[in-house]
C-alpha cells in the first residue's frame, strides 16, 4: 500500500463519517490510534498524509480549521508570537501550522490554523476567545461542521464555550489577560484579550460528556464514536448551537455542560 492509496483510504473513511466536498469544518484530533493501526500493518503514516486526506475530501471549495491553542505563552509567560508560538493541540496541528500555507487567527490563547476557499473570512482579530467576533461564530455563519477524531467530548469540544458565551451563562465570566504580543510583521506591543472562563469561586467544573451523549441521541452526530471504526464523528455547528442553547434557556445545563463542587477548585 503506497502513500496515495493510504491517503485515499483515509479520505473514504472521513466521507463515510459525514464530511463532504466543499465543507467548512473544524477538526479536533488524536491520531495515536491511527498511527498504531498503520504501524501494525508495517506502514509509516506521515502526518502530511492524514492532513492531505482531509483536504482531499473537501476539495478546492472547502475550508479546514485546526486548533492551535496555547495555554502557556500569553497567560503564564506573558508573551505570544503569532508566527512562532507553537500549538499545544498535538503533532497533527503543529505540522499543519508549520508546513502548510495556513492563515492563523489572532487570539493569543485560542488561535486556529485555517486553509481553503473561505480562509480570509477568519482574518478578524477577536478580542474574546469564544465570542461573536471569534472563529467559532464564523464557522457557524458558514454553516460549517465540527469533526472530532478519537477524542472525548471533554477533551475536544471547545464550541460549547462559544454557546455558553453567546447565552451569557451565569457559571462563566469574562476574564482579561494581558501580555506582549508579536504580530506577523514581528512588531511587539502590549495587548489585552478576553476568555469566558468558568467561575472557580462557584466551584464550577466543566463536564460536557453528557452533552455529547445528547447530541448522539438526537441524531446530530454522524460517524463513529472515539476508538471505534473510523473514530471520526461530525456535527453541524449551527444545529449543535441551537440544540445546546435550548438546554441552557430551559435551565437544563447543570449536569450536562457543567457541575458544581462544594469547594473551590
Amino acid at each position: 500500500m503506497n502513500n496515495s492509496s493510504i491517503q485515499n483510504e483515509l479520505s473514504q473513511r472521513w466521507m463515510r463519517s459525514g464530511l463532504d466536498s466543499g465543507d467548512v469544518f473544524l477538526l479536533h484530533s488524536d491520531i495515536r490510534r491511527l498511527l498504531t493501526e498503520f504501524k501494525k500493518k508495517k506502514k509509516t503514516l506521515d502526518t502530511s498524509i492524514i492532513i492531505n486526506s482531509f483536504l482531499d475530501v473537501i476539495g478546492k471549495d472547502g475550508t479546514m480549521l485546526m486548533p492551535l491553542f496555547n495555554f502557556t505563552d500569553f497567560i503564564e509567560n506573558k508573551f505570544f508570537s503569532l508566527p512562532n508560538s507553537k500549538s499545544m493541540m498535538g503533532i497533527l496541528t503543529e505540522r499543519f501550522r508549520t508546513d502548510y500555507k495556513i492563515l492563523r487567527t489572532k487570539h493569543p490563547v485560542y488561535s486556529f490554523a485555517v486553509i481553503g476557499k473561505d480562509a480570509d473570512k477568519f482574518k478578524k482579530n477577536n478580542f474574546s476567545a469564544y465570542g461573536k467576533e471569534s472563529p467559532f461564530q464564523v464557522l457557524k455563519d458558514l454553516n460549517g461542521k465540527i469533526a472530532i477524531l478519537d477524542l472525548s467530548e471533554q477533551k475536544s469540544m471547545t464550541f460549547y464555550h462559544h454557546i455558553e458565551e453567546l447565552n451569557n451563562v451565569e457559571w462563566r465570566y469574562h476574564k482579561i489577560f494581558e501580555g506582549i504580543y508579536e504580530d506577523f510583521e514581528n512588531k511587539k506591543s502590549k495587548q489585552k484579550y478576553s476568555i469566558f472562563v468558568r467561575d472557580l469561586d462557584k466551584g464550577i467544573i466543566t463536564c460536557v460528556n453528557p452533552a455529547g451523549e445528547l447530541l448522539w441521541s438526537q441524531g446530530l452526530y454522524q460517524g463513529s464514536r472515539p476508538n471505534v471504526g473510523s473514530g471520526l464523528r461530525v456535527v453541524n455547528a449551527s444545529q449543535m448551537f441551537e440544540f445546546i442553547s435550548k438546554l441552557i434557556i430551559q435551565k437544563k445545563a447543570l449536569g450536562v455542560l457543567y457541575n458544581k463542587s462544594n469547594k473551590k477548585i
